[in-house]
């Protein structure tokens, strides 16, 4: 299949809906921690920094991320391939999975209001918030100024570690992975800086 293609999204949004299947399937055996849930320790079930990515709570958090994957995911399909496109999915996923908890057991050890360590954590946001990222940062209009601008790489990272700060305060609610959604922002930034999507350039 051609790389210019949005069929990804789609196949990852009928994956959630299999997952959330098989989530309401294994309830019934009291299973769904043990298959679907990202919780320390992560080593007890390792499968789970993979299907975490791919599960959901309930069915206002599956349509909601579904509904911000087509609209942001799109768009970088539309220029990568299909296996570069899952591959940053799931691995940004994956990674923001795995800081949400490992990063709030450390700020719940350390005194920082307002963190507590997270009991597991579910969903795709830390992959939607990586693609809008990536759709930030390797646009025509950022290559563009960042060309022009010519900033050193340590102000650029600067500038993107507070870019993600302030979207993921904007877009918190109760109960949101906010480490994760930052984590997936900058993994995002990052590789849009890199073009790491761009099969003409990697």
């Amino acid at each position: 299949m051609s790389s210019r293609s949005a069929m990804p999204t789609f196949e990852l949004v009928g994956l959630f809906a299999v997952v959330y299947l098989l989530q309401m399937l294994s309830a019934v055996t009291g299973l769904v921690s043990e298959l679907f849930v990202l919780q320390p320790p992560i080593q007890d079930d390792p499968w789970t920094v993979v299907t975490s990515v791919f599960a959901h709570a309930d069915i206002g958090h599956l349509v909601s991320n579904s509904v911000a994957l087509l609209l942001i995911g799109i768009p970088v399909a539309m220029f990568t391939t299909r296996v570069r496109f899952h591959s940053f999915f799931v691995g940004a996923g994956a990674l923001a999975g795995v800081a949400q908890i490992v990063l709030s057991g450390v700020f719940s050890v350390v005194p920082v209001v307002g963190f507590t360590a997270s009991p597991g954590v579910v969903g795709a946001s830390g992959g939607v918030f990586a693609l809008l990222g990536y759709l930030l940062a390797s646009n025509r209009v950022a290559t563009t100024l960042g060309s022009a601008l010519r900033l050193p790489n340590w102000l650029t990272y600067a500038v993107f570690f507070l870019l993600a700060g302030m979207l993921t305060l904007v877009t918190a609610s109760p109960g949101a992975a906010l480490i994760a959604h930052f984590t997936g922002l900058i993994v995002g930034l990052a590789a849009g800086r890199a073009h790491l999507l761009d099969p003409m350039r990697w």
